[in-house]
């Protein structure tokens, strides 16, 4: 019966690891999808504009 206990773990590992993955897939797109890119695209935008006027500033 060693042998179970030393298999439990790594299994109910893979488990909970498989059920994480789906559930990451599971959420990405959806009808968020858009905004979230939205948000997102806009936050870079400002770093990049920070940073260029931050280059431009004379040191």
């Amino acid at each position: 019966m060693d042998y179970v206990a030393a298999l439990v773990p790594p299994v109910v590992m893979a488990i909970a690891f498989t059920a994480l993955v789906v559930t990451i897939i599971k959420s990405q797109g959806g009808a968020n999808k858009a905004k979230e890119d939205a948000a997102v695209d806009a936050a870079l935008a400002r770093a990049e504009a920070a940073q260029q006027t931050g280059k431009g500033s004379p040191a």
